[in-house]
């Protein structure tokens, strides 16, 4: 019986029958292990190649650890492309060098239309074609990632190497096995004996950007652009780090292939054969196209330099292709590149400015981030004022000082970034630039903890801290004090009437009248949205409380764990080890917070000021067996009137489903309120169905 046809509690027990018998190799137990292996490669193919998921992230999560603890039980039964890889194994010693079969050559780049041409007219000089003919090309995004090939012996990963020097690579196979976009196995019952394919990984420009502000928070360097996170990521001596870390991949390039019994599927062009390897389950980028000419490239080419700044991804040009493997044969090579490929880059998205000033901003964890203040310039069509320079390493290491002309960009086109420093116009007075020693907030020494490059405060009192906090302790997803912006909350604490979090709820009357332009309407208001908020969960206030480390969803699982505010305040460090997803990192954390008086006493505050915790939420795997939006993603856009946003992300995540921020393939529905976006045009490009809050609660009630 396949998995696919049983329960979540149905394998487990299944898997406990088996505990009871020998550790030896066990028929029973091998056929388990092959049918979850099976079924959990066609889950992930249909999540990540094909974007159609049919079962939860829960329900996948269930059967990867039934799986897992099968491989314990049974540890001479592992098989090589288990799904169990994806998790990451043990530390490496060392990366080992392999050589490539064939090399891993570079490509020569052009700049401009005219250049496409004249490599077209290349092309066909070595053919000795006419001058007019039109050769078919395969015309694809060039991708900035960090260049990888992958090698599978009779439909399995074995290998997996960086370019390196062309000739040779560095071993990175346990790395890359956690990447869940690239197969383990090979979907076809007839792979080659040997297939290698080159590629690139990377990471989107969403995930760049979360995965630096986490760096940042953790005291980390942050990374330069998506390129360095992707392959710092992989060439990671742990591939735990690879496994955290939302790497990507895309395939279009090949080396040795050695057919075998898939002889009669060979092709002959390899914009067939990048669709053969997307059939096996390996990833190739949807955006590829083949063009008549070059003219038809140059139209390519310009087209999506219009639309590079709207991809998930980052690209610097487009690569081409000489479509016929057979002509690519015959043009051959020179040198370290192929005669029939090349790129044409795109110019970078740069400008200059000029940094008027570094601030030093203090965060709700302490961290002192400069920021460089410029003169407003846009770049890729934003305007860009302000620029993180992060921590001091990074200002001495590109020497930013005031009053330097500096060129911008946008790393990942998503984040300011300060590329280099002109020299030749800096001004005769500068001077380096040194963050301050003490909290230029309070005028506490800032301390920089081990193995952390960022300066901290660490006086919990500090107004600067105390402002971030209340304004993340107010949010929407914490406790949700709906009229409290942060113009407000900037006021209260420099009037002094909000030194703490339960200050709020001492908050009266007579003390708002206080501030300035404040009547009695928006008075009214900002308390009745206060009394409202003290209607909260635990969870929320955990969250809201901004322990380094714990996003919401950790808040929630220690919500589940400990039920009450009580057994939370008074956990060890094995409790707290023994929630779902807290490491040790975390759990020194929230040991930390937990352990100091200041913390633990205005957490029980905050509840003596009248606010109430409900019970703690219901696993998700308790609520999705009984709903109809189980393994339904939606996304969300305009205003919904009766119920807000988070509202209806709340009402749709109680019934199982899953909320998105983006429309894509694998969005099921769009729910729709008035005053839409992009997000509506998108739906319908897609055909995603769209729905009305009324169409969703009763899609929410069918039984």
């Amino acid at each position: 019986m396949s998995t696919k046809q049983m329960t979540s509690k149905e394998v487990l027990k299944k898997i406990t029958s088996l505990e009871c018998t020998p550790k030896k190799h066990n028929e029973d137990a091998q056929k388990l292990m092959e049918q979850l292996a099976s079924d959990l490669d066609d889950h992930n193919y249909k999540y990540h190649t094909l974007d159609r998921p049919v079962i939860s992230d829960f329900e996948y999560d269930q059967l990867l650890k039934a799986l897992e603890k099968l491989e314990e039980l049974y540890p001479t039964l592992k098989s090589i492309d288990s799904p169990v890889q994806r998790i990451g194994g043990k530390p490496l010693s060392q990366f080992k060098k392999v050589a490539h079969r064939q090399p891993m050559l570079s490509l020569s780049n052009t700049y401009s239309a005219e250049e496409i041409r004249d490599f077209d007219q290349r092309v066909l000089k070595v053919l000795d074609a006419p001058a007019e003919k039109k050769i078919i090309y395969l015309a694809e995004p060039k991708l900035d990632g960090l260049a990888i090939e992958v090698i599978y012996e009779d439909g399995v990963l074995v290998q997996a190497l960086t370019r390196g020097d062309g000739v040779t690579g560095e071993e990175v196979t346990a790395n890359v096995r956690t990447i869940k976009t690239i197969p383990l196995r090979l979907r076809t019952k007839n792979p080659p004996q040997i297939l290698e394919v080159r590629g690139e990984i990377l990471l989107f420009k969403k995930d760049f950007a979360d995965l630096n502000t986490q760096q940042v928070e953790d005291g980390d360097e942050p990374f330069a652009n998506p390129r360095n996170a992707a392959a710092g990521s992989i060439r990671q001596l742990n591939p735990k780090i690879a496994a955290s870390r939302p790497l990507r991949a895309y395939f279009y390039g090949f080396g040795t292939i050695e057919w075998g019994k898939a002889a009669k599927e060979k092709p002959s062009k390899h914009e067939s054969l990048e669709k053969l390897i997307l059939e096996w389950g390996i990833p190739v980028n949807p955006l590829g196209k083949t063009c008549e000419g070059a003219e038809e490239v140059i139209k390519y080419y310009e087209s999506l330099q219009k639309k590079r700044h709207a991809l998930e991804y980052d690209i610097d040009g487009i690569v081409i292709k000489v479509d016929d493997l057979n002509l690519q044969r015959d043009l051959g090579f020179i040198a370290r590149s192929p005669r029939w490929a090349a790129a044409a880059k795109y110019p970078p998205d740069q400008a200059k400015t000029v940094i008027e000033k570094i601030d030093v901003q203090v965060g709700r964890t302490g961290a002192l981030t400069p920021v460089a203040i410029m003169h407003p310039v846009t770049v890729g069509g934003v305007t860009i004022t302000n620029a993180t320079l992060h921590n001091q390493d990074e200002i001495d290491r590109k020497d930013v000082r005031v009053g330097d002309t500096v060129v911008i960009q946008r790393a990942g086109d998503v984040i300011p970034e300060i590329v280099s420093v002109d020299l030749d116009k800096r001004p005769r007075e500068s001077k380096p630039f040194k963050l301050p020693l003490k909290c230029p907030a309070c005028g506490v020494e800032a301390v920089k903890p081990e193995g952390e490059a960022v300066l901290r405060c660490e006086n919990l009192l500090c107004e600067a801290r105390l402002k971030e906090s209340l304004k993340h302790f107010v949010s929407r997803r914490a406790l949700n004090v709906e009229k409290l912006g942060d113009k407000i909350v900037d006021a209260l604490v420099d009037n002094n009437l909000v030194k703490t979090f339960s200050d709020l709820y001492r908050l009266d009357k007579e003390k708002l009248e206080t501030l300035p332009r404040q009547g009695d309407k928006s008075i009214q208001n900002l308390l009745e949205s206060i009394d409202r908020s003290k209607s909260s969960t635990l969870a929320r206030l955990i969250y809201a409380m901004g322990i380094r480390f714990v996003g919401e969803q950790t808040a929630k699982l220690l919500s589940r764990h400990f039920k009450n505010l009580e057994n939370f305040l008074s956990a060890s460090e094995e409790e707290l080890l023994d929630v779902e997803e807290v490491g040790e990192k975390v759990a020194q954390s929230i040991l930390k917070s937990i352990k100091s008086k200041t913390f633990s006493q205005e957490m029980r505050a905050i509840l003596k000021q009248g606010v109430t915790l409900a019970a703690a939420e219901k696993s998700n795997s308790t609520t999705q067996q009984k709903s109809t939006l189980e393994n339904l993603t939606f996304v969300i856009t305009g205003s919904l009137g009766e119920m807000s946003r988070d509202e209806a992300k709340d009402f749709i995540e109680a019934h199982g489903g899953t909320v998105s921020s983006s429309v894509s393939k694998k969005t099921n529905y769009l729910l729709c309120g008035e005053d839409a976006g992009s997000k509506l045009t998108k739906a319908q490009d897609l055909g995603v169905q769209i729905i009305s809050l009324e169409e969703l609660k009763k899609l929410a009630a069918k039984s």
